[in-house]
């Protein structure tokens, strides 16, 4: 049973939690302050910690800071009664997964803490996968091909498997993330990009939404207009995206091309506003791969506009949004070539027009 820390200096609130999640399957310990929750912390393993921020003497963020560093597993959701980007910013800077505004609905609380829950597996999974692939090249046996072989293997699994995890949350964006990576390794060959390099992207690219999995599935499925504070989570995904798989050690830079996807050449896309020359060549195709497909495909918030409009996006973005060179190779592939999103094949990710 997993084991949750309830931090609130409002008794009701701490109760109120206590019920929404005592009804569950968790097991649930309060505090009222920062050195109460502590003590508890020295005495039992958690996995999650509730915390609100504005308490009496030591905040939620000073508390979480400290207990993460000593437990690096230990997920974290904020508790407020301010909606501020401002503190929202900061709590996720110090590493808490969700930020959670009062007043509180339960099916907001319980799917917060499911989620953080699951990206605490991921994350610990990810670290364990780092441990095993660090053996397995120390072992250095004559069987060493045949060992890489099979790591191999068990990499495309893992990431199909993370692929799809994403996907599972978010039934509209259903082969999303396949048919991005399709169309970017297209684009890539199209270029005379290197064999390895396209390997490499086609991994990020199967895998870009990652960071999705801590965004709570009633904002990536919400049907109208996002409010500040969604779009300001829904941002976090590149970062949360390259966090969870910055510690594994690919051949390539898998971890920063998902960090970068949504960075635009003249430095007005996030996270970090990043110019054209600082942006990976693997991101920038990415990001134009991206586009296409989801202006192609069907949102909840917009029915499908369709591939001609969507070519007119980034023709219309070419040297101010979107690389030139890749914009000129997809609508290459598409216009040239008569490459369609519908010949997709599952089992050939190398598809070359």
């Amino acid at each position: 049973m997993e084991k949750i820390l309830i931090v609130d200096d409002e008794e009701p609130i701490r109760r109120l939690l206590m019920r929404y999640l005592g009804a569950t399957k968790y097991y649930c310990v309060a505090a009222a302050n920062a050195m109460e929750a502590r003590d508890l912390f020295e005495e039992e393993e958690f996995a999650v910690i509730l915390c609100d921020i504005n308490m009496p003497g030591e905040t939620g963020l000073e508390l979480v800071r400290e207990l993460k560093s000593r437990n690096g597993d230990l997920a974290a959701v904020m508790v407020t009664g301010a909606d501020e980007p401002s503190i929202a910013k900061t709590a996720f800077e110090i590493g808490a997964y969700d930020y959670i505004v009062k007043p509180l609905e339960q099916n907001r609380v319980l799917i917060s803490v499911a989620n953080a829950l699951h990206r605490r597996e991921l994350e610990v999974i990810s670290r364990t996968y780092r441990h095993m692939l660090e053996m397995m090249v120390a072992e250095r046996t004559v069987n060493l091909q045949n060992a890489l072989e099979k790591l191999q293997k068990t990499l495309d699994g893992v990431i199909h498997a993370i692929g799809l995890t994403v996907e599972k949350r978010d039934p509209y964006t259903a082969g999303h993330q396949e048919r991005v990576a399709n169309l970017a390794c297209v684009i890539a060959n199209r270029m005379g990009m290197q064999e390895k390099q396209v390997k490499g992207l086609h991994m990020a690219a199967h895998i870009h939404d990652i960071g999705k999995i801590h965004i709570p599935s009633d904002i990536l499925n919400k049907p109208g207009q996002l409010s500040d504070i969604e779009f300001a989570l829904i941002k976090t995904h590149p970062t949360v995206g390259y966090e969870i798989l910055k510690p594994i050690e690919f051949p390539w830079p898998v971890a920063e091309i998902i960090y970068e996807h949504h960075e635009k050449i003249d430095g007005s896309g996030y996270p970090r506003g990043l110019p054209g020359n600082e942006i990976f060549l693997e991101a920038k195709i990415l990001t134009v791969a991206d586009v296409v497909e989801a202006m192609a495909f069907h949102r909840p918030y917009r029915a499908a506009l369709g591939i001609e409009k969507a070519l007119d996006e980034i023709e219309r973005g070419s040297g101010r949004l979107f690389e030139p060179e890749v914009v000129k190779s997809c609508l290459a592939v598409f216009e040239g070539n008569g490459y369609r999103f519908e010949s997709v094949r599952k089992s050939n990710w190398m598809w070359i027009a």
